[in-house]
């Protein structure tokens, strides 16, 4: 008869659409779950390095600093004992850092160079990142003297550590001062003195 189906064959038809309902259902769950690819990936960050570590316990015996060149990393001693370790970034070609030993002379919280700075526009920015004192300033611009704080003076012709960036750890970047990490500078500028001794080695 026209439009008879027998109980058996609907029993069959609901069957294949309940189980094609599981199946559909099932696939949209996990495209969409936590392996799906519709779910947002973190961009890996990259990790930051490790510029210092400072572990000074405050006891008996004077500070003393040891730098490699080769390394750019300077070490610190209490007494003999290690305190700490950190990168600096001494003279690049052109401006090496020399070797030998030295001892600090002069401790200024706030220093500028008298030497070296960047040439910077009305807005703040840089035009002429090496410049110095008697450079051509264009017009509309000034002569900024570089930041150098927490400075501690190794030579009398305007060598010391200070503060300053690392760009490249393990790599020489200055004008011939020793830079020290910002976060570190101010824990060391604490606890040496005007005669603490400083040997740069090879």
């Amino acid at each position: 008869m026209l439009g008879f189906r027998s109980p058996y064959r609907l029993n069959t038809l609901r069957s294949i659409r309940h189980l094609a309902l599981l199946v559909l259902s099932s696939a949209a769950f996990v495209s969409c779950g936590p392996t799906g690819s519709l779910m947002p990936h973190p961009t890996p960050r990259r990790a930051e390095a490790v510029l210092y570590q400072w572990h000074d316990d405050g006891g008996p015996g004077k500070v003393a600093i040891k730098i490699n060149l080769r390394t750019q990393m300077a070490t610190y001693t209490r007494g003999g004992r290690d305190i700490g370790w950190s990168y600096v970034a001494t003279g690049k070609e052109g401006y090496g850092t020399a070797a030998g030993r030295y001892s600090i002379t002069e401790k200024i919280v706030d220093k500028y160079s008298n030497k070296y700075g960047w040439i910077e526009d009305e807005y703040g920015n840089v035009v002429d990142d090496d410049a110095s004192p008697g450079d051509r300033v264009p017009s509309g611009c000034r002569y900024v003297a570089a930041p150098m704080p927490y400075w501690m003076r190794l030579t009398s012709y305007g060598v010391g550590m200070h503060a300053g960036i690392i760009p490249q750890p393990g790599e020489p970047a200055s004008h011939g001062c020793i830079r020290l990490p910002k976060p570190f500078a101010p824990q060391l500028f604490e606890v040496v003195q005007v005669g603490t001794p400083v040997t740069i080695t090879y």
